[in-house]
């Protein structure tokens, strides 16, 4: 992420870790300096999630270091936040993002398997379930030599069916549900939701540039009602000349 959006990398004393500044969202975020690291999608998702109406209420499945659910804290000022995140160690760093950046009072951090929560929150507890799950099932790409970033990367106790499953017990029939994922996975994606019951209502495709395929999608869903689903224009992420698109840099 360093030289996006602002983003400056600096290396905390005596620790595996670095401090990130995301100057876009006024965030200062520690991350493993060898480990798992957040990229542009998961700044994309975060944008591409709607505006929650004053007092709503968000949980990230999956959520890393924190990054998506404190852009939506920013975001959305008066909306309360839980950040799910299973690994002990980086669920450590989410709960030090949220202190570092004077979230106690609005986001949490629930050290928790997304296959377990049901037994920590009611059905429909939330606006809006938003999800940068791992984009690979066990055993497909490429294995990364960074420790951390394989389970990241690939599923492992929970695959794709378990985070739509997990995520429709969670929204609220009024809420939304927003995931990135890769194009190879759509067709999957769209026949778990058939199955749910959870209606597409958003799609749009994230390319390189005009020329390249899509190399990612994000999709917003729906459960307890019916609409047709929008298909929004192509988010190109550079021009012709290599450059982040204004629609990038914004």
């Amino acid at each position: 992420m360093s030289g996006f959006c602002g983003a400056k990398e600096v290396v905390v004393r005596n620790a595996e870790l670095t401090e990130d500044e995301l100057k876009l969202f006024d965030l200062r975020l520690f991350q493993p300096r060898q480990g798992y690291r957040y990229s542009l999608d998961a700044l994309l998702l975060a944008r591409f999630c709607l505006v929650l109406k004053p007092g709503g209420n968000i949980v990230d499945l999956g959520a890393g270091c924190g990054v998506i659910g404190l852009v939506l804290a920013r975001v959305n000022p008066d909306a309360s936040v839980v950040a799910v995140e299973k690994n002990p160690v980086m669920a450590g760093i989410v709960e030090r993002n949220i202190i570092h950046n004077d979230f106690a009072g609005r986001v949490s951090v629930q050290a928790e398997d997304i296959l377990h929560l049901r037994k920590t929150y009611s059905d429909s507890s939330f606006d809006l379930v938003v999800s940068n799950p791992p984009f690979r099932t066990a055993g497909s790409g490429r294995v990364s030599p960074r420790a951390g970033r394989d389970a990241a990367r690939h599923e492992t106790t929970a695959g794709l069916a378990d985070f739509l499953a997990a995520a429709k017990y969670l929204v609220k029939p009024s809420g939304r549900i927003c995931l990135i994922q890769l194009p190879s996975r759509l067709a999957e994606l769209m026949a778990l939701a058939a199955g749910l019951k959870l209606s597409v209502l958003r799609l749009r495709t994230i390319h390189n540039n005009a020329e390249a395929p899509a190399s990612m999608f994000m999709v917003e869903l729906a459960k307890g009602r019916r609409s047709a689903p929008v298909v929004e224009k192509p988010l190109f992420v550079r021009d012709m000349q290599g450059e982040y698109t204004d629609e990038v840099w914004r």
